[in-house]
């Protein structure tokens, strides 16, 4: 893939390519020397990290500032600014929540507490020194998270003797890579600030759904990498500082991006109707540039196995190794929901094995799961109260701004009750059978993906799914320039629209030339936010990081959001790279874009592995 995402002088030649009118080629960056002479003019101090000296002129958290909530037994503080340079100040503060046991607090007489750490009692066996970090990322569609500006309750955390940060960040308006550098910042000021605020400085966990689990996942992933440091500095975070994590917990992360709409067309293409001549040979050739990328990329499976694309005789690239592998999982899921399940079972459409075309919408769970609404980090974005399901679950696609289409309705909708696992397969089956069942084992197998897709898993994007060719998804301002426009990013897709002298084919090359603040194009910063950039060794970015040590990864596997690829590689990629510890990876039969869990709440699953991992 790399051979295809570098077209620019491939395709017009380097004359052409720099006499395009309208692009930018300041290719300028911030020089060494500056940076060091803005180290030298700041205050240093040096601090028992494990880094040597921290430069910084931001003072620590106040001890005497702490408030109080009496009837939550915590303590906190709100606005707290964590560089020194903000690009919007209406975003990038954080606020901190404490276990109350773990201070000794004495009052000020004006509503503020002072501080000192206690680091005898324990909360749920925990200590202040031992007590896990937890920072939720609640940007669906990459949005912006709001700062808190009030108090909030998150006692089922700080209950669990968690220490609770909530850091503001910009959104896909400010363009890549602000988000995340933005939530660097707030782990480096932290870190910084850890002798005078409870909490393990190395046990520090990112949670988050869609783009939130997205860019917890960039974050897990991109740990000290040095392409964030003309950022970190242009927004005054704290120098000689890890902005690594212990854990990333990431729900239908829609993330590595830079093979996304290539991924999309390989898996979903199948489900187009209607298409264009020249959109469908748009499809063909990007599924056919993912097998190139697949075929390139050296993803193995827990055997050592390289997984491999190949041709045949139905769809493009439906066989290899790689193709079995995801089959696999696409049958343990099932397998999983057969398991979970007791019968009779009433299903919803759109729900727990209903299946809703495209994957939308979030129903009834089996046996044993939880009621009410998951608590997602304390914070929802606006209007999330008002787009609940009935089931009381957070509609994640009614509130990211993310573009989706109305599928062709030639997928399955399963609602009513099923009285036994045989009438569940037969309804499964009802356009043609592709699911077979064994009931002396309760397991299931599917013909094939291409049938799964069509009856389960239809396309709800448009042609370009997350480059789209007007440049009008949320991802295209994600990698647009900080004016809230959107711009292109995929370079695969622009290569093959140049050859078929598609309409779109310049402006996609003019927005592959532009550079921004630091001097990099769209490739350097579709890589910052590609986990895969860093954790395989076909890629540049190749233990370029500190790469999180633990890893919980859920998708629901009807969602038309993404292809299943994108949580797979991830997981797989993961789980041969030699520092990470455990991977705990699994789709979700019958849900779509949500929190998805087998059983149980999404925030409780939550903090069992993070006590799975510290204790």
């Amino acid at each position: 893939m790399k051979q295809c995402r570098n077209i620019l002088t491939g395709i017009l030649g380097t004359a052409l390519v720099l006499s395009i009118a309208g692009c930018d080629t300041d290719t300028s960056v911030r020089e060494p020397e500056e940076t060091a002479a803005a180290a030298e003019a700041a205050n240093t101090e040096t601090a028992d990290t494990n880094t040597t000296a921290v430069t910084t002129n931001l003072s620590k958290i106040d001890a005497s500032a702490w408030q109080y909530n009496e009837a939550d037994d915590v303590y906190y503080q709100i606005g707290i600014s964590y560089c020194e340079t903000p690009a919007d100040e209406n975003y990038e503060t954080l606020a901190v929540f404490v276990p109350g046991a773990y201070m000794n607090a004495t009052d000020n007489g004006d509503g503020t507490y002072t501080c000192e750490i206690n680091s005898e009692t324990e909360v749920n066996g925990y200590t202040a020194e031992t007590a896990p970090i937890v920072m939720p990322i609640n940007t669906p569609g990459y949005s912006a998270q709001s700062a808190l500006s009030e108090y909030k309750s998150v006692t089922e955390y700080t209950s669990a003797g968690f220490v609770y940060v909530h850091a503001g960040c910009r959104g896909r308006d400010a363009g890549a890579p602000a988000g995340v550098t933005d939530l660097k910042a707030a782990v480096r000021y932290v870190r910084y600030s850890d002798d005078t605020v409870p909490g393990d400085e190395e046990s520090i966990f990112t949670f988050g759904m869609s783009g939130g689990g997205a860019q917890s996942a960039v974050m897990g992933s991109t740990g000290d990498s040095a392409l964030y440091e003309p950022y970190l500095t242009e927004i005054g975070a704290v120098q000689g500082v890890s902005d690594a994590v212990l854990g990333s917990m990431c729900w239908c992360p829609i993330t590595n991006l830079d093979t996304a709409d290539e991924a999309y067309e390989w898996m979903l293409g199948v489900t187009r109707d209607g298409l264009s001549e020249e959109e469908q040979a748009i499809s063909d050739q990007l599924a056919e540039a993912y097998a190139e990328y697949v075929n390139n990329a050296g993803l193995k499976d827990e055997n050592g196995t390289v997984l491999t694309l190949e041709e045949s005789e139905d769809g493009i690239y439906q066989a290899g190794t790689y193709y079995e592998y995801m089959k696999s999982v696409i049958e343990t899921s099932l397998n999983n929901f057969l398991a979970d399940t007791e019968f009779p079972y009433e299903a919803s459409s759109g729900g727990m094995g209903g299946g809703m075309p495209g994957g939308h919408g979030n129903g009834e769970r089996p046996s044993g799961s939880h009621e009410g609404a998951p608590d997602f980090g304390g914070q929802r974005p606006d209007g999330m109260g008002q787009n609940n399901t009935e089931s009381g679950e957070v509609n994640f696609e009614a509130i990211d701004d993310i573009s989706r289409t109305e599928t062709s309705g030639s997928g399955l909708s399963l609602s009513g009750t099923y009285e036994t696992v045989q009438d569940y397969i037969d309804a499964l089956n009802a356009n043609g059978e592709w699911v077979t069942y064994d009931a002396e084992t309760n397991t299931a197998k599917i013909t094939d993906i291409a049938s799964f897709v069509k009856a389960l898993k239809n396309a709800s994007k448009s042609l370009g799914a997350f480059d789209q060719l007007d440049a009008g998804q949320g991802e295209n301002t994600l990698f647009g320039y900080g004016d809230g426009s959107g711009a292109h990013f995929d370079s695969t897709l622009a290569n093959i629209l140049s050859e078929l002298g598609n309409e779109y084919a310049d402006e996609y090359l003019q927005d592959l030339l532009k550079t921004d603040s630091a001097g990099n194009t769209a490739e350097t910063r579709v890589d910052m936010y590609t986990p895969l950039y860093y954790l395989l060794e076909s890629e540049e970015g190749y233990e370029t990081s500190t790469v999180a040590k633990y890893w919980r990864i859920r998708t629901g596997l009807n969602q038309g959001d993404c292809a299943l690829s994108t949580e797979m590689n991830l997981a797989l990629a993961l789980e041969n790279y030699d520092s990470v510890e455990s991977v705990d990876f699994e789709t979700v039969w019958g849900q779509g874009h949500t929190q998805a869990e087998r059983t149980g709440n999404a925030s409780d699953n939550f903090i069992e592995w993070v006590e799975s991992c510290t204790k």
